[in-house]
């Protein structure tokens, strides 16, 4: 799953119009309806000091919110801005690394680790995790996913949720496919040529980036190969069933309506129920 090395460098510049605060939007709204409120929103019920210590205790807990595939920490940024305690993780030091800066900018106390989702470990529980922009269809085994939802859900505060999204079978299959895509910028363009194999569901795009040298007008060439695999609504339900957690709900991520055959994008909630 080695990725996002020398890419790093460039992601944000060519995600510049992806609709970040839209997505975070949804998924804040997301989080309220299942009960994971930002800090500060959570009703501590009357008592003595003992009692309200251990509410709050509880309610900080359940408040964190881990960005699993964090990447440049973009999406992070603003479910921090939402006021959400924050915990960013990703297996690439090179988009960690710019992660950090926003972070230095921002001032907002995120806590980033830079692990592999696979076997990813924190000191304590969250009250949710999200994780989009299809990092999960980089494990191309069906175990590794369930792998990750168990420690997911090991790592859930009790009737804690999980957000995540994946691309589908049909993006990679009919939507996507053998297709080349290039994009020219000022400073830096790049060409995906990507490849599908319908018969492993594996997705392969090789990226081509060249960027200007910061003087005169030389450009450095790089190429990365990123593999990821499309699942279907089904397949994923019966992942998040053999990882302990219960499915809560499926929509289509571009209209937030119903998923279909022909739904590229799919948002997936579920819940903790218990340890396995």
């Amino acid at each position: 799953m080695e990725a996002y090395t020398d890419f790093a460098s460039v992601y944000d510049t060519f995600m510049d119009n992806a609709p970040y605060a839209e997505w975070a939007g949804y998924i804040v709204g997301l989080l309220k309806k299942y009960g994971i409120r930002p800090c500060g929103e959570e009703a501590i019920e009357q008592g003595d000091e003992a009692d309200r210590v251990h509410q709050e205790a509880l309610a900080a807990e359940r408040n964190v919110v881990v960005d699993l595939g964090c990447g440049t920490g973009t999406l992070t940024e603003l479910l921090a801005d939402a006021g959400y305690d924050m915990i960013g993780i990703d297996s690439s030091q090179e988009m960690l690394n710019l992660a950090l800066q926003k972070k230095e900018r921002s001032g907002r106390e995120i806590l980033y680790l830079m692990q592999d989702m696979r076997e990813f470990e924190l000191y304590g529980v969250a009250g949710a995790f999200v994780s989009v922009c299809d990092s999960l269809n980089y494990l191309l085994e069906e175990e590794e996913i369930v792998e990750t939802f168990r420690l997911v859900n090991n790592y859930l505060y009790p009737g804690g949720i999980f957000i995540f999204d994946f691309n589908t079978v049909y993006k990679y299959e009919t939507v996507i496919g053998d297709a080349t895509i290039a994009e020219n910028r000022e400073d830096c363009s790049f060409i995906w040529e990507n490849y599908y194999d319908a018969e492993a569901q594996i997705n392969e795009y090789d990226i081509t980036v060249f960027i200007r040298e910061a003087e005169g007008d030389r450009f450095r060439r790089f190429t990365e190969t990123h593999f990821q695999r499309g699942y279907t609504l089904e397949q994923m339900k019966a992942m998040v069933k053999r990882a302990g957690m219960v499915f809560v709900d499926a929509v289509d991520a571009d209209t937030h309506g119903e998923v279909h055959g022909e739904s590229e994008r799919i948002y997936l909630v579920a819940r903790e129920c218990g340890k396995v």
